[in-house]
């Protein structure tokens, strides 16, 4: 993450006014589109780049030399996996949830669970980690494809997002604070007190 690649993106200026409520949309419906595109974004980044993170590459899910993500199994044990795994069980689970009209309703006489909002911070936790992932291990493969300005966007909108609606702690963000302290100085993402 070093200049000038640090520096590429597609928009000028913050992406604050892109993520805010509009005024007369609804809050659920608003996180739920933001969760969904951020969701297909990331998708498809995930597939240009997805050959080269072999088991054998990248044994263990890593966001960085001391962050590394383990998979909770639905019996509720932990598991270290390899990053191909851990990130196809993500996208997997994100996909599922979103495919299911009982957390995700389409039809106007359907309302969101109360669950919703604690589904929505899962979710976007997820993808967080393997935007960290395909950073710290694959950024190289972005840069060759000359997607950085692409990918750099990305992130700054979905920071943004989930800043603007506080759904992910500041603790899990650690593994990009740096990249976020940049995109910050650059006035990608607002800074917060």
């Amino acid at each position: 993450m070093c200049k000038p690649f640090v520096k590429t993106a597609l928009v000028k200026g913050s992406y604050k006014t892109i993520v805010q409520l509009p005024k007369y949309v609804d809050y659920h419906e608003w996180l739920a589109l933001n969760v969904f595109e951020s969701f297909q974004h990331l998708n498809k980044f995930y597939g240009v780049i997805s050959e080269y993170v072999t088991q054998d590459k990248y044994p263990k899910m890593l966001a960085d030399p001391k962050t590394e993500y383990i998979w909770v199994l639905p019996n509720n044990k932990s598991i270290s996996l390899p990053a191909n795994q851990y990130i196809d069980y993500a996208l997997n689970w994100i996909n599922n949830k979103i495919d299911d009209q009982t957390i995700f309703p389409t039809k106007a006489s359907m309302t969101f669970p109360p669950s919703f909002l604690n589904d929505i911070k899962s979710i976007c936790k997820q993808m967080f980690r393997i935007i960290a992932h395909i950073y710290y291990n694959q950024f190289d493969k972005i840069i060759h494809l000359s997607l950085e300005a692409h990918y750099n966007s990305f992130f700054a909108h979905f920071i943004s997002f989930i800043r603007e609606f506080d759904l992910i702690e500041k603790s899990e963000l650690q593994p990009l604070n740096n990249l976020i302290e940049s995109l910050e100085i650059q006035g990608k993402i607002v800074k917060i007190a």
